[in-house]
């Protein structure tokens, strides 16, 4: 799989088929994973793997935190359970991809994740 932003909806319609159990940190090792296999695969990253490398930082400018905890580990702190943490994450990606679509960084077929972002014209 070579969608980042796909594979992460999936996963958002059907988490505990992917991580196990509903959890950010769960879902933190499966994305974790996801990245390693493919840098042993020799696959290089895509514009959305390059995208979500920002990611930590952003959660870091977006809770107002300046820590070496992980992005999970922060939404985490601000959320009840890991449970809550991972609904929490999605809105957040959700917030991050769109900060792109006024910008055009990401192409439409770049960013192909379901009905959340608006189609260009």
């Amino acid at each position: 799989m070579h969608d980042l932003y796909t594979l992460i909806h999936k996963i958002k319609k059907a988490p505990s088929m992917y991580l196990g159990r509903h959890s950010i940190i769960c879902l933190q090792a499966f994305l974790s994973g996801y990245s390693v296999a493919k840098h042993e695969l020799g696959e290089q990253p895509t514009k959305q793997d390059s995208d979500f490398m920002s990611f930590p930082e952003w959660i870091r400018k977006r809770f107002n935190v300046q820590t070496s905890q992980s992005w999970a580990n922060i939404i985490l702190f601000y959320s009840e359970d890991e449970s809550k943490a991972l609904d929490q994450f999605f809105e957040l990606l959700d917030e991050f991809i769109d900060r792109n679509s006024s910008t055009d960084t990401l192409r439409e077929g770049e960013l192909d994740i379901g009905e959340k972002l608006p189609a260009h014209h």
